[in-house]
């Protein structure tokens, strides 16, 4: 079984329903065609820098390899047994990076934290 999340490289002021609306259109295949945003960039070599997804090492939180990177949001699958410094460390860079973090096993959405300035 896995744990899945995404985050997401909105205009700031986007709202939860605006991620919401930006997944939507993503699972229907609508995806956004332009150049990777810098912030989704960051995440990712961060994210990655720690986990990688490309080969995954023994060990890796990813339960599908590589991520999915779109030019607006990473899409991160992960084996529910991830060691809890894991999802800390993806709630990290989201927020450093000014990046929203979806949850889709109930819908939520998380901002980032205003205790960490966001990256432009």
């Amino acid at each position: 079984m896995s744990f899945d999340l995404s985050v997401w490289a909105l205009p700031d002021g986007a709202s939860p329903a605006d991620v919401r609306a930006a997944v939507q259109r993503c699972r229907q295949g609508q995806h956004v065609d332009s150049y990777p945003d810098p912030r989704v960039v960051a995440f990712y070599r961060a994210i990655t820098a720690s986990y990688p997804d490309r080969p995954a090492r023994p060990g890796s939180p990813w339960e599908v390899t590589p991520l999915h990177a779109a030019a607006d949001h990473v899409a991160m699958c992960l084996f529910a047994t991830c060691e809890d410094q894991v999802l800390l460390d993806i709630e990290r860079l989201a927020a450093e990076n000014g990046l929203m973090l979806f949850d889709p096993q109930d819908g939520s959405v998380y901002p980032p934290p205003t205790a960490y300035p966001a990256s432009r």
